[in-house]
């Protein structure tokens, strides 16, 4: 019997909640503050975090993405409101189309791709793994390091923070 993708995600929920914890204490007087010249800036880290479910949801409802044809510029914030409302928006989303999904849709493969340039192409429940939560855990916990270096306190991820003790 195939599992459900609701039985493979299980921890979705958990996670998406943790991430919306920490765009809670994004400070946006800090926006284009970065913690090195590498580093990307608060605000676009922050905005890649709450935009990333929306790459999970294409992922499970087309079979590629074009970058080359499709451009996605990373969406205009101007307030801490606004992050969280691209986070919720996209979130919601996403949990719809993954708990519809057809079992057998998790084995077929999904390919990102820039004209002839293949990114990605494997199974669309690796691929959900991934960037729907794994790609997301880590860009989570590098705007964690962001927060403890402006001292902004950080939420709790899988129990309390120090700053929660």
């Amino acid at each position: 019997m195939a599992a459900t993708t609701s039985e493979l995600y299980e921890d979705l929920e958990l996670e998406l909640a943790a991430t919306r914890r920490v765009l809670e204490r994004v400070p946006f007087e800090h926006w284009t503050w970065r913690p090195h010249e590498k580093s990307m800036a608060l605000g676009r880290l922050a905005t890649h975090l709450a935009e990333l479910p929306r790459f999970a949801q294409m992922i499970a409802s087309t079979d590629e993405l074009d970058m080359a044809a499709s451009p996605n510029p990373p969406a205009k914030v101007e307030n801490s409101d606004q992050l969280l409302a691209l986070f919720d928006g996209h979130a919601a989303k996403m949990r719809s189309v993954v708990a519809s999904m057809d079992p057998a849709a998790l084995k077929k493969n999904w390919r990102l791709r820039m004209g002839d340039k293949v990114f990605l192409d494997a199974p669309r429940a690796l691929l959900l793994r991934q960037h729907g939560i794994s790609h997301p855990v880590h860009h989570r916990a590098q705007l964690t390091v962001y927060l403890r270096l402006l001292n902004v306190p950080v939420p709790g991820m899988y129990g309390p923070s120090a700053d929660e003790m």
